[in-house]
């Protein structure tokens, strides 16, 4: 495995996360409280191991590379479209690290109404970012591919 491994690596726990976050909140939706918790938990298992291997990327990118990311530049005309997305993605990601600690503490805790209260914040920033993570993987990667 090398360096340039990690993006497709890292999408792809974005897009489990993602997958096990929906289906948690199907599974709570019905009722399935066991379902939801394993979901879950499964969720944060995959964004902590995405996470470790994010910042290996970037490290190891800084490292090779001399700059810890890579740029988008072409086409011109979708980069300002990029940058709103990257933005959004980047700030959920800063935003949902507190509020997924939160739910968690509270959840493990049994404190399920104050769970339920920041679990609605929680989960569609939590998604969303999986999602977008996904989606800025294709565009860097294979809808317009970026030199390293």
């Amino acid at each position: 495995m090398t360096v340039s491994d990690l993006p497709a690596i890292n999408a792809t726990l974005n897009g489990l996360s993602a997958i096990l976050l929906a289906s948690g909140w199907f599974a709570i939706r019905s009722g399935r409280r066991d379902v939801h918790r394993n979901c879950m938990v499964g969720a944060l298992v995959t964004s902590a191991v995405f996470l470790a291997c994010y910042l290996t990327y970037h490290t190891l990118m800084q490292r090779t590379h001399g700059r810890a990311h890579t740029v988008f530049t072409d086409p011109a005309w979708f980069r300002p479209f990029y940058l709103v997305l990257l933005g959004t993605h980047l700030i959920g990601a800063i935003a949902m690290l507190p509020l997924i600690w939160i739910t968690f503490q509270r959840a493990f805790r049994q404190q399920f109404e104050a769970h339920r209260r920041i679990a609605r914040w929680t989960l569609p920033i939590w998604f969303y970012v999986s999602v977008t993570g996904v989606v800025i993987y294709l565009l860097l990667y294979q809808i317009f591919p970026q030199k390293a």
